[in-house]
């Protein structure tokens, strides 16, 4: 059966709110236990994620963001921002979709404190609010992924223009940093250096040093990946921002468990990296 894996971005009315929904589906697949396993990198992002099918275990290794202590995958699960990359494993098959919010957008759009979200994960009925608790159903229940798709963009297109004055554009991680940034500098409540990243904590749920991280990690391996045979990883790292060759090692291997040319062989690969061959 043909893979039915894909990522879905939204218009650019939803521009600064959704960078994107991964869709996977694994029901008719022949996929080994090794197959059935996905990592996941450091993100900047808050994840909505509905899913229905086999069981699905959090793996805790070094490294790697562990469980909260006693947690287990509800139907519905709300993670926040996350420092450190995760690794999960699907006991069989599973249908699965997963928004990923900018953290401004998801706290705007919700009330909810992106910073106690910040390397955590809870069941989405604990925290969500009413109309949205209806919403996560409603996309756990439907079977069809164009169906979930329209239910994406009808529920949260008039959320988000009805708060325009507030939002922060940008598709790329750098773009809506930057962003971030001048709407943090501009803001009337002060604009001293600490007021500024204060305010984009607030708002980020994570420093701006960490988005510059991630906003640079995007741009490597996006330069990575498409780069035709071996990658010159010290010239790729100067091109990136990197202090040199070695910071980009350190930094890969922070966000994803790898280093760079591990990471890049296990994506081309191997079937637990899905998730980063949606981005490449």
């Amino acid at each position: 059966m043909a893979d039915k894996t894909r990522l879905w971005l939204p218009p650019l009315a939803l521009s600064g709110c959704v960078r994107g929904v991964m869709l996977r589906d694994t029901h008719g697949r022949d996929l080994t236990d090794a197959e059935r396993h996905t990592f996941f990198p450091a993100t900047l992002l808050v994840s909505l994620l509905c899913w229905r099918g086999s069981a699905v275990e959090w793996l805790s290794e070094p490294g790697f963001v562990p469980p909260p202590p006693g947690f287990s995958m509800a139907p519905t699960v709300l993670s926040g921002p996350f420092t450190l990359p995760s690794h999960m494993r699907a006991s069989g098959p599973v249908q699965g979709t997963q928004l990923l919010f900018f953290p401004d957008a998801f706290q705007m759009l919700t009330g909810i404190d992106v910073q106690a979200l910040v390397n955590q994960s809870m069941p989405a009925e604990r925290v969500l609010p009413s109309d949205w608790r209806a919403w996560a159903n409603a996309l756990q229940a439907e079977g069809d992924d164009e169906a979930r798709l329209a239910l994406i963009e009808g529920f949260l297109l008039p959320r988000w223009q009805a708060i325009a004055p507030q939002r922060t554009a940008g598709r790329r991680y750098a773009e809506w940093a930057e962003a971030l940034a001048v709407r943090a500098a501009t803001s009337s409540a002060g604009r001293s250096l600490r007021q500024i990243e204060r305010r984009v904590k607030t708002w980020a749920g994570l420093p701006m040093r960490e988005l510059r991280a991630v906003s640079r990690a995007e741009r490597a391996f996006l330069a990575a990946m498409s780069s035709e045979g071996p990658v010159n990883w010290a010239e790729l790292a100067a091109d990136t921002d990197y202090a040199d060759q070695s910071h980009l090692c350190r930094e890969t291997r922070r966000m994803t468990g790898f280093s760079p040319d591990d990471l890049r062989r296990r994506i081309v690969s191997e079937e637990a990296f899905w998730a980063y061959r949606l981005w490449s």
